[in-house]
């Protein structure tokens, strides 16, 4: 962590990129963080401006976060909304040659994080940027803060002078993009997390008991753990051996039975994309860069000459692009392309509400939560990933067989997780909790069987030989056609290629 700076001159400029969809209260979070950063450390003053790429499909919406824009600029961030009609005429302008990266012109919303950003990048390019800026692409719900356990239970600390920190490294190195993490709620998709929580969950209920509640302290895991992840090991890591305890928030003296209900009612969150179990925190004061592998695309900064490096198969809306792209950016720049320990916090409901204002992908009608299109996207984001690791950009057909060993995991995946679901349930019968507590349970275990059961419509689907010739079809074309997207990028930004 840092102190403040006492001496916050920064030598770099910096253009903070944040796409957004229908999420105002969650970017008030996200730049109400920035404000106070930068009124703890004041690094960065006159320095810093931020850019909304807004993808939001409602009106209100992309009027809300146009106000915001201007609210802020007031206090003294320039932010500039960059909205539908703007956006519209940039990708007009750009032509069919840039279709596959910034998508056809469109003035509707939801056309993804990944095209949000590349029309970003495009617009920063047309502008011209100095060689002493540094752009930072974020999300826009995460802030400017970080997470840390303590004995007396989580904080939310403004720990981290990240424009000190970054000025320094892009200014004593010559890394050409680095790459932050998050902490808080994990940067995966509920898809591949409901294994390792069903286990946190029944271990957690099987710990109930009368009394006051215990659940306090325990082991807090570090930023650089994926263990929110079922398949940890496909990424070099060791799948953890025992479920997570939870550490519960409720304040003052309180029963296990209090305890259990709260938590109760934050499962529905799960599927929002929160792990209640398995937060993570930052720790350590280690921020020296080393070698990356994998981008967060948010929380990730470049220098100009790095606007090559356009979101990759942006129009398929791929779950796992940031890896995509890290792999890529690894390739060609090795060393170059680093990380440091400069987390941002990730929280992926909004303040007092167990839900997104908007994620793509998952849709909820009373208490059912369907999230088949994020899970659809997440499996063949995936697919995208390994084979671009294995060498796809030059031997596109290596999808085929990483195809057949991801549906392999998937599938044995859903064997366990009916057998856990099995126990799940025998624990929840075996008890006599309240009716309001064994509600919110039983409508968590509903959505896990409806989204990962044996009639999961996303499992049915990701199955389905005909459903697999239509992504084969699109995967195959964004792949073959990604070196000539790369030499039309290159050559309507103006900037050098190493493609």
């Amino acid at each position: 962590m840092s102190s403040p700076d006492t001496n916050p001159i920064v030598k770099h400029n910096f253009v903070i990129v944040v796409p957004v969809a229908d999420r105002p209260r969650q970017l008030a979070d996200c730049l109400d963080s920035l404000l106070e950063l930068r009124r703890t450390f004041g690094a960065g003053e006159g320095r810093i401006r931020v850019l909304i790429a807004d993808d939001s499909a409602d009106p209100a919406s992309v009027a809300a976060h146009r106000a915001l824009a201007s609210h802020y600029s007031r206090l003294g961030i320039p932010v500039a909304h960059f909205g539908p009609d703007e956006q519209f005429d940039l990708a007009a302008s750009a032509g069919s040659s840039l279709s596959r990266i910034v998508g056809q012109p469109s003035r509707l919303g939801h056309k993804g994080q990944g095209v949000a950003r590349n029309l970003a990048y495009l617009k920063l390019a047309r502008e011209g940027l100095t060689d002493d800026t540094l752009v930072w692409s974020i999300d826009s719900d995460q802030e400017f803060r970080v997470k840390v356990a303590t004995p007396e239970g989580d904080r939310e600390p403004f720990a981290v002078d990240y424009f000190r920190r970054l000025d320094e490294i892009f200014t004593q190195t010559d890394a050409l993009v680095l790459t932050g993490k998050v902490v808080g709620d994990p940067p995966v998709s509920p898809a591949v997390m409901a294994g390792n929580f069903l286990d946190d969950v029944a271990g957690f209920i099987r710990q109930m008991g009368d009394g006051p509640c215990r659940h306090h302290g325990g082991e807090a895991h570090g930023a650089g753990e994926p263990a929110y992840h079922d398949m940890a090991d496909l990424f070099g890591f060791k799948p953890a051996a025992e479920p997570f305890r939870y550490r519960c928030p409720l304040p003052g003296d309180h029963t296990e039975a209090d305890c259990l209900d709260h938590f109760a009612e934050r499962l529905s969150g799960f599927f929002y994309g929160e792990h209640p179990t398995r937060v993570s925190y930052h720790q350590g004061d280690d921020d020296a860069p080393k070698p990356a592998r994998t981008v967060y695309a948010g929380n990730y900064v470049f220098r100009p000459d790095a606007l090559k490096y356009f979101i990759p198969f942006s129009t398929l809306r791929l779950r796992m692009s940031g890896p995509t792209l890290g792999r890529i950016v690894r390739a060609e720049i090795g060393d170059r392309f680093v990380s440091a320990n400069l987390p941002m916090l990730h929280r992926r409901t909004a303040r007092d509400m167990n839900r997104s204002e908007f994620r793509p992908g998952v849709a909820e009608s009373d208490a059912a939560i369907d999230i088949s299109d994020e899970f659809e996207r997440q499996f063949h984001g995936d697919v995208m990933l390994f084979s671009v690791e294995r060498g796809a950009l030059s031997r596109p057909e290596t999808i085929d067989d990483v195809r057949a060993e991801m549906l392999a995991r998937y599938n044995d995946r859903r064997a366990a997780l009916t057998e856990k679901l099995a126990r799940l349930d025998a624990l929840i019968g075996s008890r006599g909790w309240p009716p309001a507590t064994l509600a919110r349970l039983g409508a968590f275990r509903d959505n896990i069987e409806r989204n990962f059961g044996p009639a999961s419509p996303a499992l049915a689907r990701i199955n389905a030989e005909e459903h697999w010739r239509r992504w084969r079809a699109g995967l195959l074309d964004a792949l073959r056609h990604y070196p000539g997207d790369r030499r039309a990028w290159d050559s309507t930004t103006c900037s050098p290629t190493s493609a």
